[in-house]
Order: C-alpha cells, then structure tokens, then sequence
C-alpha cells in the first residue's frame, strides 16, 4: 500500500482501541511508522518524544535489533506450540528466569499474552483455590476506586472506573471497592481535615478501609484484594508509607489472597524488577505483562506463590484455564532477550539513579497555575490539573472535555510529545517514558509540557 492507501484503510476498516472515531471524521488518523530509541516518527517524517513508552511498555526503547533477531531465531526453528500438557523450551527458560527475579516463593508462572487474561486468571486461580480448601464462598474481590485492571468481564469488574463499565453490564459479581491512595486529595476521600498533612496517618486509614471491607462482606467471602504498586488510573497514586505493610497484615488475618497487579509497574518501571520490592512487600500473586518484552512481542503472565500451586501437584487437581498463545515461543524468546538487556545495561540502577532528577524536573511545573500536583515513582508519573491551585477545585465535566480532549492531548502531540491526558479520575497527564531516557529527554519533556499548559491555561 502507498502512504495514502495505509490513511484510508485506518479511517474505512480500522477499529481503534479506547478512539473516539469521530475525532477522526475530518482528519488524518496519526499513522506511526518507525521507533528508534526513546522516539517515534508518524508517516510524515515527523519525529516524537515517546513520553509514556508505547502504553507504558517499551522498557529498552524501540528499534532494538537482538530482540528482532530474537523474534526471527525462534520463529524459524519453533514458531508455535502451545503450553497444553506439552512445554517447549523457551517457556520453561523464560519462567525459570522470572521466578529467580520473584520475591518470595512465587516461583509459578502461568503465561497469558496480556495482562487483563493475567488478572482475570489471577481470579480464577482465588475461586479455585479456596473451593480445594473447602471454603466454597470466598469468591469475591476487593479492589480500589478509578483502579484500572483490564477489559475481561472478571477483570472489568474488578476496574473501580464506573464510566468503562456500565455499557458492558451485567459484569461478574462480587467486586468490592475501597478507597484508593491519592493523598493530594485525602481531605476528600477520607472526610478528615488535614489527612493530606499526615501520610502515615492516611496509608493506615487507607488500609484499614479495606479491612473493613471485608468484615463488611464477611471475611469467609472474600477471595482476593487486588492492587497496583502504584495506581495508574485517576495519576499515579504512589502508596503512603506503611500502606502495604497493614495490608499484607489485613490479608494473613483474614485469610485473603494479596494480589499485586503489577502490569505497569513491573519491569524496571518503578526501579526495581517488580513493584512490590519497591515497597517492600511480597505478595501472594503478581499479574504482569507490558514490559517483559519492551513489547516486541505480546505476553503476560500470572506469577504465583508455591503455597497456591501445591493442590494441583498430586492427584486428578487441574486448573482448567489457559490461551492459546499464552507463552508463546516467539515472544519468550523476546522475553529472555529483553531481561539480558536489563542485565547488560543495568536498567533497573539507571532508573534508580535518575528517579531524583526526573521528579525534580516535572516538579518545575509546579509554577504553573494549572499544576496542581506532581506525583509517581520511577519513570511513572502523574501531573494533576487544577482549576484553582489554593482550593484544589477541579475543572467541570464540559471544562475536562474542552481541555484534555479538545486541545492538550493533540497539541501535546502536535509539539511534539507523545503521552496521555487522563481524566478517568481527575485531569492528569501521565508520563512513563522508556527506561533508557535520562536528564536530556526529561529537559524535553518539561519544555513542551510547559509551552503546551502554558497555552491550556490562557485557552481556560
């Protein structure tokens, strides 16, 4: 196809992903062509700062030849076999190599090729599980408000995002939702004054919520409470200190499984392998997928603990469950080719040593009257917009949509930036750039930041 033929077939056959098509009735559907490094280039030439890593995916940067070699080796010598009572090399290398990463005990991996099918098996490995236990009603899930954890049924019903949810009810019963840790609006959730001023306070508050929860529902109901290390939807909400540590108290009380939805936040993302290490917190299962090939290849996974596998290793046990391209050979290869460059590069102490800096550079924008709040960890940041910085007051349902869809989201792009305006919770812009990104791309990040909210702001 020519270059136009390419244009016309997106606007007459392509179906998007989360598009609003009529955006699109009159204009040209941006056509990304080419990745090199921390940068994209649309089918005009034009080149863009990849701020948020493809989908908050590509760790080692795009246009990395050993993973394309990788991808081409394995598909010649076994292209596909599925995981179905048979294994094939790559698979069982690649799980090997992630239980040596795991902390604790999780040394089970369960391959998916994405990571709503490793929530959703995450749920149903719960449900099974506590029916082997002769706890037949645990069977329900707690999960956080604006939480974002896929678009399955279990794991759209497990999602605290109301508006991605009603057009597809009924879902699959028995999600509870707490409260979440977005402490630069803790007065609000909590209903305490000054909750904001005393994150310790607030984390244990936050906890207990939970704990609440599922004495509310009745401890021998609840299966599982899934988080993130640190929430994605609503900007990156980083946990308060001691946080994890109650929860992981809250669920050995209660006899609930921990679950860390580490889709986002494992894989260097935050500096460390996974994300609960960061936090110092070892979980009963981990959902991964994104960066555990940089995505040159899709592949997920559902990490668990020995405890949770050990009924299914004698007798007639099975889980009955699985993709048919979940570990596929290709990707796996891609997997292992891509935790070599982690190795080789040292990407997790890069993150690590750079953390300070970009913070310090997106805090800048706090000079802004737009700025309301700069939050993350790692290479995973959120910047919060505001009506009135004072007050905190956010803008309207009609203000959200002039803003973050009627102009930042594409002139971010038009300046330059590739990176996502949010409104799934409050307006946030969200940033993830690759991990080999440092004080140079960060510069460049904040200087078309800048100019852009400049701009929103006189638009306001």
């Amino acid at each position: 196809m020519t270059d136009p033929d390419v244009l016309k077939a997106a606007q007459d056959n392509l179906w998007m992903h989360f598009t609003r098509h009529s955006a699109y009735k009159d204009a040209e559907v941006p056509m990304i062509v080419k990745g090199e490094g921390a940068y994209v280039y649309d089918i005009h030439g034009r080149r863009y700062l990849d701020g948020l890593a493809g989908l908050f995916v590509v760790q080692v940067g795009h246009g990395r030849e050993e993973l394309a070699e990788a991808a081409a080796k394995q598909a010649r010598e076994l292209a596909f076999f599925p995981l179905w009572s048979y294994a094939h090399p790559k698979a069982a290398e690649l799980a090997h190599r992630i239980a040596e990463l795991t902390p604790g005990d999780l040394n089970r991996v369960f391959f998916t090729t994405g990571g709503g099918e490793a929530v959703e098996s995450a749920w149903k490995l719960a449900k099974q599980y506590f029916k082997i236990q002769n706890k037949p009603l645990k069977t329900k899930v707690v999960s956080r408000a604006i939480a974002y954890h896929g678009t399955p049924q279990g794991a759209l019903s497990i999602t605290g995002i109301p508006a991605l949810k009603q057009v597809f009810e009924p879902l699959v019963p028995g999600a509870i939702k707490v409260p979440n840790t977005n402490i630069y609006r803790a007065d609000e959730i909590t209903g305490f004054p000054g909750s904001d001023k005393d994150p310790e306070a607030f984390g244990r508050w936050a906890a207990e919520e939970v704990g609440r929860a599922i004495e509310m529902e009745g401890p021998d109901t609840v299966a599982a409470v899934f988080v993130e290390p640190v929430q994605n939807a609503g900007g990156c909400f980083p946990p308060p200190p001691g946080y994890f540590r109650r929860l992981r108290e809250i669920c050995d009380q209660y006899d609930v499984l921990l679950v860390s939805d580490e889709v986002i936040c494992a894989f260097g993302r935050l500096g460390t392998m996974f994300g609960g290490q960061k936090f110092d917190y070892v979980p009963d299962i981990i959902t991964c997928a994104k960066g555990l090939t940089s995505g040159y290849a899709p592949i997920g996974a559902m990490i668990a603990s020995e405890r949770l596998f050990e009924p299914f290793k004698n007798g007639t046990e099975t889980f009955a469950h699985g993709y048919t391209f979940g570990g596929h050979p290709v990707a796996s290869a891609v997997a292992l080719a891509n935790l070599d460059i982690f190795e080789r590069e040292d990407l997790l102490g890069h993150v690590t040593a750079n953390e300070p800096v970009f913070r310090a550079t997106l805090e800048k924008l706090l000079d802004l009257p737009i700025v309301g709040d700069v939050r993350g960890s790692g290479y995973f940041y959120g910047i919060e917009l505001v009506k009135d910085k004072s007050t905190k007051e956010t803008f309207n349902e009609d203000e959200s949509e002039r803003l973050l869809r009627g102009f930042l989201s594409k002139a971010l792009y038009d300046a330059g930036l590739y990176c996502r305006a949010d409104d799934r919770g409050d307006p946030v812009v969200q940033l993830a750039p690759p991990l080999i990104c440092g004080p140079k791309e960060f510069d460049e990040i904040e200087g078309i930041l800048r100019s852009v909210l400049t701009e929103a702001w006189a638009r306001l």
